[in-house]
């Protein structure tokens, strides 16, 4: 029998434990209904993933569309990885998520899915971020904010969301936390990584100064075939296309005579016509893989290549990498059974999902010429930074991304060499004091989806901070 005088301790015991499992169920609930059970088609997995929205602005009723893929129970605690494709307007679940690095590709029935063997969820937990509203399944209560979207606010958004997103996933704090992305995330459909990612980057790291420990423990960034700096990137893009041969000496000196001065966003009318007879010369090919066969079904087709062009879109700037991937995957996630599962689309709108806004890319407000005063200062503030590029990618080719790195002025540590794939070479290398520069040989503008095997290799040395293998190995 109990005494009576130990009662009031076993009540306020129980009342502890009542308080204490409130507290952890109230923290599980806030990502607990945002879990995936099962996407339609998918095969079995052993890891986690989660979906769903936060809000990053109440007043205009802007709520971002995230997807998180988490390593196994068997990897962890693995770091956070935040992906974030580029555009602008480009969905990081279209690319990143189903034709790249993530867990699942789509088949041609536009129905099913099958494991990707070199996803980067086998080292680390992927977040793919669709930015800013209006991209994805990102929405706006607001419509006016289609209209006025730029780097600055979609920077903001984005930091906003991940503060919020690091409350509804509270195990993710203090976690080691890297930023990565391509193209405008990498200006040439490269704005996110090219700038989304540096930008984001700079707000954390300003957010972070002086904290001694910071929920967001940012550790670096990885930035692949991104726009860097209008000036240089024109110089050697246009350097790119005509030592691949296509275009002509007349064209290639108009470009240079007509853009390199001009902004990459608001190019001048005679620079917009040099541009033109570009595209003319250049001929249907794909322009984000020179050397592969391109889907006639889809964006990269003649027909809506100049489309865009009387528009006054830079050829490369719209879309990513454009096989009939992007196909199946327009078909898969306008599936109402694909969305439910997501979570997504919750508020009943009624478009039809697209891998990139036009509207958003039309209407760009901010752009600045160049982000290389960011990687100045996040270069001096001793964080990890990783540039790497498909050497197939006439979009954001090597070569501007070889003369963007040059402005920076940085002595070399590692001179150029070449890295392998167990005996092959995978690529080339060169590191300098504050950043590693890795190609990739023959990938296009989307690494991963080229090269899968040697982006993953790529990755796993970025997360540990190891140089690229500088000698083959046996299998």
């Amino acid at each position: 029998m109990v005494s009576h005088h130990r009662l009031p301790l076993i009540k306020a015991v129980q009342l502890v434990v009542l308080l204490w499992s409130a507290a952890a169920a109230t923290a599980v609930s806030g990502h607990a209904g945002d879990r995936i059970f099962y996407l339609p088609g998918q095969p079995p997995v052993d890891f986690m993933m989660y979906s769903g929205y936060v809000t990053v602005n109440e007043p205009a009723g802007r709520a971002l569309f995230y997807w998180l893929q988490e390593a196994t129970e068997a990897a962890q605690p693995a770091p956070l990885v935040l992906w974030l494709n580029g555009g602008p307007g480009c969905s990081s679940v279209a690319y990143g998520a189903s034709e790249e690095l993530g867990a699942f590709r789509i088949r041609s029935d536009g129905a099913t899915l099958f494991l990707n063997e070199y996803r980067w969820n086998k080292v680390a937990n992927i977040l793919f971020l669709d930015s800013p509203a209006g991209v994805g399944f990102s929405y706006t209560n607001t419509s006016s904010d289609l209209y006025n979207s730029g780097d600055k606010r979609t920077a903001h958004d984005s930091y906003k969301f991940l503060t919020k997103w690091f409350e509804k996933f509270p195990q993710y704090k203090y976690r080691d936390f890297y930023i990565a992305g391509e193209s405008y995330a990498g200006i040439y459909s490269a704005f996110a990584a090219g700038h989304y990612v540096p930008q984001l980057s700079q707000l954390v790291y300003r957010h972070n100064k002086g904290v001694e420990k910071p929920i967001i423990n940012f550790k670096g960034f990885m930035v692949g075939n991104g726009v860097t700096d209008d000036y240089h990137d024109y110089i050697g893009t246009f350097e790119y296309w005509w030592n691949h041969g296509i275009i002509s000496r007349d064209t290639y000196r108009r470009l240079n005579e007509s853009c390199v001065h001009d902004s990459g966003e608001h190019p001048t009318t005679a620079c917009l016509a040099a541009l033109n007879a570009s595209t003319v010369e250049q001929g249907d090919i794909d322009m984000y893989s020179l050397y592969t066969p391109t889907c006639n079904e889809t964006s990269s087709s003649a027909t809506e290549r100049q489309r865009r062009l009387k528009h006054g879109h830079y050829p490369w700037i719209t879309g990513s990498y454009d096989p009939c991937t992007e196909k199946y995957s327009t078909e898969y996630y306008n599936r109402p059974e694909v969305q439910k599962a997501l979570h997504a689309n919750v508020t009943g709108i009624n478009y039809t999902w697209a891998t990139c806004s036009d509207i958003l890319n039309d209407y760009w407000r901010d752009s600045p010429r160049s982000v290389l005063h960011i990687y100045q200062e996040l270069i001096a503030a001793g964080l990890r930074i990783w540039v790497f590029s498909g050497d197939t990618d006439a979009v954001v080719p090597l070569t501007a991304t070889r003369h963007s790195i040059d402005a920076l002025g940085l002595p070399t540590t590692i001179s150029w060499y070449p890295w392998y794939d167990a005996k092959k070479v995978g690529g080339w290398s060169q590191v300098y004091k504050g950043l590693s520069l890795v190609t990739v040989r023959g990938a296009g503008h989307e690494v991963p989806l080229h090269r899968p095997r040697q982006a993953f290799i790529l990755f796993e040395h970025f997360l540990q901070g190891k140089h690229m293998p500088d000698a083959p190995t046996e299998v």
